[in-house]
Order: structure tokens, then sequence, then C-alpha cells
């Protein structure tokens, strides 16, 4: 009897050693939401002492999480759910990590083998569907595949390109016993060795580099991924070369610093575009086309190109580089600037970032209401760390943040500009939090983006999580309508109402706060971090600034264009 007891205590099903698997990999977070499919993966769930499981009351704001969890950290984050429309609201977040190069894995049930043929209540072909928005989606059909097929999951998630990948675990197959011996053995997690660029390549930068009498470095977010943030600071200052950034690259090189030219994407042509267009040599330093399309600074095709990242060059017709440095950046970076000399002070991008200055600080005193967009940002800079966080929205307010709010550091003004899905702010701004307890962590959202993922808050509440939710209130979808003003000269079907936002955190059983002065606006979000629980903050916007920056920018491309020529 006692034999069959300790049998029986030996059998590991597959949903165990699922679990097993992703302890091995590390897993902190589980995110998602339980179902009648899943019920063995998330019982074994329940009893790991390493993987702490956050139920979210979307799977979008799961998947959302994972994303921003792993592009904090580097580690994927895990969602899951169900089959059927758990899978399906799964897609939307799964395919930002994809499209952002985060890594993230997310983790479905399925019928049962036995229905998978048949038309069957809640079957989705779940491999199909995920193909086109990962890396690797794969079911787990047989016992013994487990820990492959979840170590290639994460490999394919975390390597070259980061991004998303897909497991399906059947319903009978979670339940089936995995058979012992070399089934059961966890696959190692290899640390890679960094590659190296040839010597080669460098020479041939240098050349191209020497050559250039007006350099400019693009710097995108695998130069952030890479943490290359400290050698790209050494390069553009023994060089003297100056540097824009992508909004996924913000803080890669402090925006004190005085070679950093800021950042670039948004609709209009901008200062930075103006900078570009001077450059004899664009070094393009981890930049990815999904972020800025090369036609939005590359558009005749007069560019010569120097690639400088960890992979090739995609093909694009507008990016086709003299030379590509492929390799670990930051020691790509650091030959390059031991082996090039020193530019002269690039005297008329120096100039140009005066007046940036200068534009921004105009707004410092302004106390109208509501609140001006670059007076928010303004503020928000005072009062957020070196480190601390904001996780932007998709909306207007995206391009006044991508413009106006500068860092000090990489990774701390998340932004999606590869997929660009509103309704990452609140989910993504608590997975900041879990992943980034010390800092603050401040979601800046409008309330369009606010209302598609509100019901997360409550996830914010259950957790104790001292983050700010900041909502932009202008009653519309405000970049769209943008964008149809610029256009057509008028806006159509853009306007909403809206809930009493402050209200609403209070019926969550969270603070909430309503702004009535823009003279309040910094002591409101001091009162906010404060509480150290959740709160909301309601800020009425004034995007009447939104077409007034329009032509101020087609004014001054007017006024500098012909003396930059």
């Amino acid at each position: 009897m006692e034999e069959a007891q300790k049998k029986e205590a030996a059998v590991v099903t597959v949903a165990e050693m699922f679990v097993k698997a992703l302890e091995h990999e590390q897993v902190e977070y589980a995110f998602g939401i339980p179902g009648e499919e899943n019920l063995d993966v998330v019982n074994a769930l329940s009893r790991s002492d390493k993987i702490k499981v956050v139920i979210t009351r979307h799977e979008q704001g799961a998947a959302f999480m994972a994303d921003v969890y792993g592009r904090l950290t580097g580690k994927a984050g895990v969602c899951f759910s169900t089959l059927g429309p758990g899978a399906t609201n799964l897609i939307t977040g799964v395919a930002d990590a994809s499209g952002d190069a985060a890594p993230l894995v997310a983790v479905t049930a399925q019928v049962s083998t036995d229905k998978m043929h048949l038309t069957s209540h809640q079957y989705l072909d779940l491999e199909s569907l995920f193909r086109p928005i990962t890396k690797r989606t794969k079911t787990i059909m047989r016992a013994e595949t487990v820990n492959e097929i979840v170590r290639l999951a994460f490999k394919y998630a975390e390597s070259e390109r980061p991004g998303a990948a897909h497991i399906c675990i059947p319903e009978d197959v979670a339940r089936e016993k995995v058979p012992e011996g070399v089934a059961r053995k966890l696959l190692n997690r290899p640390d890679f060795e960094r590659e190296f660029a040839d010597s080669d390549s460098i020479d041939r930068a240098a050349v191209e580099i020497a050559r250039s009498r007006r350099p400019v470095v693009l710097a995108g977010h695998s130069a952030v991924r890479s943490r290359a943030s400290e050698a790209l600071t050494v390069f553009a200052e023994q060089l003297k070369i100056p540097v824009i950034n992508t909004m996924m690259a913000k803080g890669i090189i402090s925006y004190k610093n005085p070679y950093s030219m800021w950042t670039i994407g948004i609709p209009q042509k901008d200062y930075a575009n103006l900078i570009l267009e001077q450059a004899d040599l664009v070094i393009a330093v981890g930049y990815d086309i999904v972020e800025l399309a090369p036609a939005k600074w590359n558009g005749s095709d007069s560019h010569k190109i120097l690639h400088i990242d960890s992979r090739p060059a995609h093909i694009n017709k507008l990016y086709q580089p003299e030379v590509e440095v492929v390799g670990d950046i930051s020691d790509s970076l650091y030959r390059l600037a031991r082996c090039c000399d020193s530019k002269e002070e690039p005297e008329e991008a120096l100039k140009i970032k005066e007046q940036m200055v200068k534009e921004h600080e105009e707004y410092a005193k302004d106390l109208s209401f509501p609140v001006k967009p670059q007076k928010l940002l303004y503020d928000i800079r005072k009062i957020m760390g070196p480190d601390d966080i904001v996780v932007s929205d998709v909306g207007a307010h995206k391009m006044w943040l991508a413009r106006h709010y500068d860092c000090y550091k990489p990774n701390t003004c998340v932004i999606s500009n590869g997929f660009a899905s509103m309704g990452i702010a609140v989910p993504g701004a608590i997975a900041a939090k879990l992943a980034c307890p010390k800092r603050r962590v401040l979601a800046v959202t409008g309330d369009g983006g606010f209302m598609m993922n509100c019901q997360e808050i409550e996830t914010a509440a259950r957790l104790h999580l001292p983050v700010v939710f900041l909502v932009l209130n202008d009653g519309s979808y405000g970049l769209i309508k943008w964008k149809q003003e610029d256009r057509f000269g008028y806006h159509y079907c853009v306007d909403f109402t809206n809930p009493d936002f402050a209200m609403m955190g209070t019926s969550m059983g969270i603070k909430g706060l309503k702004l009535e002065r823009t003279e309040d606006l910094i002591p409101t979000l001091e009162q906010a971090f404060a509480f150290q629980e959740p709160c909301i903050v309601e800020c009425p916007v004034d995007y009447g600034e939104n077409t007034k920056l329009t032509q101020h920018l087609k004014d001054v491309m007017r006024q500098l264009e012909p003396k930059m020529c």
C-alpha cells in the first residue's frame, strides 16, 4: 500500500511539468484568466511557490501586462487564457509584443485531441490564429515533449529580435502523465556569448564616418534592448555626433546631453527631420524600420546609411546601408569611438537644439485651463525622477509625450510604436510596477484608450499597487480628430461622452481626483503618489493645441529650411 502511494505521488502530469518548466525559465508572474479547459494548468500554478498568478479582468489586459513586463525586464512575460474567446482576447496584446519586439509567451488551452478534427464548442485552430503574430506556435500533443516546447518558446521569444511565442495545451493532454526519465528532465537555459562585429565591417564603417561632414545617429529600440546607452553616449560625445531617437528609444542618451536632439516620429515634419535632412551620413544604431518607416526620413533615397545592430538590416528600398556592422552594439560603438577622430561641433544642430529647448520652456508658466499638453508634460517631468516610469497609451497624447516628455534614461517612457495599440497604458503600468516596484509609475492615457481597458483598475486595486492613472479628458478620439482636421479641415464621428473618472476610481475602492486648475497639476499628482495606493487623476486637456502645432511646424520649416541649405 505504501509503495503504491509513493508511486502515485511520483506521478507528474503535463500541467505540472509545464509549470516546473516555467519555473525553470525563471518566470515570476503569469497574467491571465482561468477557464474550464485550463483548470489543470491553473491548479498546477496554484502549487508553485515561485510564480505569482495575476488574475486580470480581460485577457487583452493580461497580454499587455506580459508585453510591458517583457520589454522592461528582457525576460519573456507570460500570459494565459482558456480556449476560444479567451484565446482570441489575447490577440491584440500578443500582436503588440510582436510588433514592438517585446519577449512574451502566450499559453492557451484547447479542446481535447479527440475533438480537434470536429466542429466543436469553442474550438478554433489556434496555431493558425497565432502563427501570423508570433515567432513560433506549437501545440503540446505528446506528454514527453513538454520541456522541449517550453524551452523553444522562450528561446524564440527572447532571442535575436524578441517577440511573442505561443503554446497550446489540449485539455486531455494537460492531464496525461509525463513518462519518467529523460522526458522529465528540464532543458538547459544556455547563456549565449555575445557576438562581435568583424574587424572589416568596423574598418569600413570608420572610413564612412571619417568621410562624413555632417553625420547623425538615428537610435532605435534595439539599442535600448541591448543596453547600449552608455556606449552610445560615449560615441556621441567623443565624436561630437548628434543623436536622434525613435519614440521607443527615448532616453538612450540623456535629453540633457548637448548631442541629444530628442525624438523623431510625430506625423508632422519636426526639428529632428530637419537635422536628418542635412546629414550626409545616417548612423542607424539599433534602428528597426517598424518603429519609423524609412519613407518618413529618407523618402528620396538620398541618405548614405551605416547600420549598427546585433542583427542584419531589414530589406527596404529606402533603407539600404553602405555598411552593416552586425554584432554587440556596445562593443561596436566603443571600437568605432576608439578608431574614429572627433568631428567639429555640429553647430547647426546645436542651434536647432537651443530653439527646441526654448520652445519647451515657453509653457512653464502657462496656467490656462484646460491644461495645454506642453504644460502638462513640462510639469510631469518635474515630479518624475530620472528612474521613474511613464507608460503612455496611444492617442494624441502619445505624440505630445514623444515630443515633449524627455528622458534621462532608457525604458523610463514606455511607448508602443511598433504595433501601437490603444488600451496598453492601464495594464502596462500595472506590469511596470510589478517589474520595478521601487520606482514611481505613471500611466498617461487618453479617455478613449482608458475606456478600452479600465477594468484593470480593479486588478491594481486588488494588488494594492501604488500606480497613478492620469486620464486626459477631451471627450473624443483626439488623434483621429487631429488627423481629420489636418487632411479635410473638419472632424467626424470621433466625439463621445465620458463617465466621471474620479468617481469611477472611488467606486472601485481606490482614490479618485479631478484637476480643476492648471496650477494644481503638480500638487495633485504628488498627492496621488503620496497615497501609496492606486489613484485615478482626471485632467481636462486642451487639444486645440494639436492643429496649432501643425501650423507652427509648417511655419518653422519654411523659416529654417532655406537657412539649412
